[in-house]
Formats: C-alpha cells, structure tokens, sequence
C-alpha cells in the first residue's frame, strides 16, 4: 500500500524533520489494506487446537482449545462463534462447555438424537453459572476471551466435542474444513486444519505424561479492515505550551450527514436510547465511539508528565477488560504510571518504545457507557533522555495508538501544538513576513 502524502508534501520535505515525516507516513496512510499482520504484534494470532484424546464405536471424543497468542486484542461480549464444515457426514454426539446453536436434521435418528447433524455446525461458549457437570477447564465464560498480555490465564477458551458417523482411527478421520471465527463481529480469517504431532498433556501429580491421539490445528488472524469499514477510535492532542486543543480529524469515524439518525446530542440521550445493542454515538465532528487525549502536561528538570484520558462517546456500550497500546521514543524510560497497569510491549528486539497500559481490577477496568461516568484516565512520568528529549515538532506526542487493538485515527502532524518559538512556526512566519514585504514593494512599485 502506497503512502498517500498531503499537496504540501514539498514544504514538509524541506522544513521538517524525519520524526515529522515518519508522523506523515503514519496518519495519512488509508483503510485500504486487508492484510492481517501488525507490526505491533507480528506474531499474535489465535491457534484453534483440536486434541482427539479417545476413540467411540463410531467416531471419537476430541478437546478444541482456542488460545488468544495476540497481545492486546481480546474477545469481548458476546463473545465468540466458531464455525466449520464437515469433511464426511460426521455428527455431534454431545457437547460440554459449548453448545451448537441450530440442531439441523436429525430426522433419521431413532432414540438417541444427536445434539447436531448440521453440515455446518456454529457453535458458541456457554454463559457463567453453567452446571458444573456441563463444564471442562477454561469454559463457559459468554465467549469471551482476554489478550495474552493482560491475563494469560483468561486467554484460553475450551469445549469437548463427541463426533459420531466419522472415522475410528488416524487414517479414517478427516478433518474439518472451512473454520470461520466471529470475535464477536468478522475480522479473522482462519487458515486450514493442520494435522500436527499430538499435544502432550502432564498429569495433575505432574508424574506422567499422556498424548492425543491424532491433534490438528487452525491459526486465525485478524485485520482491522475486515472487521469494520470505518475506524473505531481517534486520537486529540494537547500541551500546556500551547493553548491549542488539536481534536480529532472531522469525520475521522464517519460523518454526522452520512449517519443520520444513528448519533444523539448530548444530553438529550433518554433511557430508550440504552435499550437497544445497536451502537448509538454522540454526535460530535469525528463520530468516533472512542476517542484518546494525550495532553503534555508539566515539565520538570529530569522528568516530564503526560496525562492520557479515555472517553466513550457510545451510548450502547460498556468496555470490559479494555486496553491501549502506545508508541513513543521515551517508553523506554517510563518512570511512574499513575492507575493503570503496564506492560512493555518489544515487538522488534532493540526497540523500547511500545507499551500497553489497561485498567486496575475493581477499579478502572471498566470503561461505562456515554455520560459522566464514561472515562478513565491517568498520568505517566517520564525521565528525560537529553541526547533526545525536545518538545519542538512534535516529539512529545505518541507515534500511533490502538485501543483494544484497533488502531485510531491520529491528527495530521502539521496540526500538533508547536512550541511558541518552533523553528517550523519560525520559517513558516519568515516566509509570511518575505512574502508581505514583496506585495508591499510590488504596490509601491505600481504607486511611483
């Protein structure tokens, strides 16, 4: 995807400085790719393990596990649905820890009925406060599943499958084909079933080691464009150098013409509008649901503070487990984090300057929907490195930003809150002051 540069590509190229351009490159490349690699995250993806662990008399009793191996993107309410297709004409005997959510056709079945005899069988988690007697490990959580990074005992999620009218050994099995992952909207794509060597699994005494019998794979990856036309986030800007407030981009996440009817004005959202799942915003110039402020608050001699708030503007939606991931030269000297909890994120080894901040259990973990209550916020202290530490050009503001692994829509650098004395603002008002005094001398001219 060719980086698209704004008509004043020329000007930047000749005043600014590379962090500028880089800026350049990040905000104004479009949706326009639906390739599922991150560069924040090259590796995460999630790995759908299907263990065959005892044969039936006519099929086989298999566990899927699905791990979460992304590091900031989890699987909100409500949650996920996992779909795929039959090689042969197999059924599903019994499920625990899931259920499928049509039967199909089990009209040739005398006495025991299966519990699908679909050809495409969807099957989603089951809630919490299941039976105990209809659960396995790492079940029955409404489908949701949180990222590797935030809690990587909650990013596991299983079922135990019985498959009839299918094969009784390795060589007669086939495996499923067509895997398709909703999270809980599309986004993945999901590769084919993979027979790998079998999983190994060390009893509870930690004496002995058991083995599937025959194990496959499928590895599915997400791509933000897939999973929705429009971004989801975007990002405002401030400084106490500077009294401008750099907002959103206007129509950053959809204009208000566009979506008429589908965005209400503040305070003028009654009960109704929270009764329905359909999402609902607040009318604002960027119709972003989520919108992150990073405002450059004080500086001190060795040190420097941020203060980062995070506002939902959608009336329809609470955020669980929420998170960001922030870029930034001077993540690698993160002193203090002030209510939200941190982690270091090294995508490329060398590199310190990604982080992953979300919020502490029981505390701020919970992002509510629009209204006084619908933000968090915190402040982060950074020791200053002085062979790159500046305020000029922009430096002092994040290189991009996600939230819940979407990446949100940045301000154009030329529109950052400069320095009163910025070199840019400098030669900008040199060429102000050239270009007045020639049309001064050009009317002179015509006067004499």
């Amino acid at each position: 995807m060719e980086p698209h540069f704004p008509s004043f590509a020329g000007l930047l190229t000749k005043l600014c400085t590379p962090t500028i351009l880089l800026l350049v490159l990040l905000s104004s490349s479009t949706f326009t790719s639906t390739e599922a690699y991150d560069a924040l995250d090259p590796n995460g993806n999630i790995t759908i393990k299907w263990d065959i662990i005892s044969w039936t008399p006519d099929g086989y009793v298999a566990t899927v596990t699905m791990f979460n191996f992304q590091q900031y993107r989890h699987i909100q309410a409500p949650g996920w649905t996992l779909g795929w297709t039959w090689a042969k004409k197999e059924v599903i005997w019994s499920m625990v820890g899931s259920q499928t959510t049509e039967q199909g056709d089990c009209s040739k079945y005398k006495g025991n009925v299966p519990h699908c005899c679909k050809k495409t069988p969807t099957v989603v988690d089951l809630l919490p406060g299941t039976p105990y007697n209809q659960q396995i490990a790492n079940c029955c959580k409404g489908g949701v599943i949180n990222a590797w990074a935030q809690d990587p005992a909650g990013a596991v999620s299983s079922f135990q499958v019985s498959v009839g009218a299918a094969g009784t050994t390795n060589k007669t099995v086939r495996v499923p084909k067509n895997f398709t992952l909703l999270a809980p909207g599309p986004g993945y794509t999901c590769s084919p079933a993979k027979v790998v060597r079998p999983t190994k699994f060390l009893t509870a005494d930690k004496r002995r080691v058991t083995q599937a019998l025959m194990t496959w794979n499928v590895t599915c990856t997400y791509s933000q464009f897939l999973a929705q036309k429009t971004p989801t986030c975007c990002v405002s800007l401030s400084s106490f150098y500077n009294d401008t407030i750099v907002g959103c981009p206007t129509c950053a996440c959809g204009c208000q013409n566009k979506t008429a009817g589908s965005c209400v004005k503040y305070d003028t959202c009654s009960s109704l509008c929270k009764t329905d799942l359909t999402p609902l915003v607040q009318c604002t110039s960027h119709m972003c649901p989520i919108r992150i402020h990073w405002h450059v608050k004080l500086n001190y001699k060795e040190y420097w503070r941020v203060k980062v708030t995070i506002t939902n503007f959608n009336y329809r939606m609470n955020y669980t487990q929420w998170n960001l991931v922030m870029q930034h030269p001077n993540f690698d000297n993160l002193t203090q984090i002030f209510s939200f909890n941190y982690k270091s994120l090294t995508p490329y080894d060398g590199f310190n300057d990604t982080a992953m901040l979300w919020g502490v259990k029981f505390y701020n973990d919970f992002l509510s929907q629009a209204g006084p209550l619908g933000n968090v916020q915190s402040e982060l202290l950074f020791r200053k490195d002085q062979s790159t530490f500046t305020f000029e050009k922009g430096w002092a503001f994040p290189r991009r930003i996600y939230f819940n692994g979407d990446n949100c829509v940045m301000p154009p650098p030329d529109a950052y809150p400069w320095l009163p004395n910025d070199g840019y603002q400098s030669t900008m008002s040199l060429l102000q002051a050239l270009t007045t005094a020639l049309l001064s001398f050009i009317v002179l001219l015509a006067y004499a």
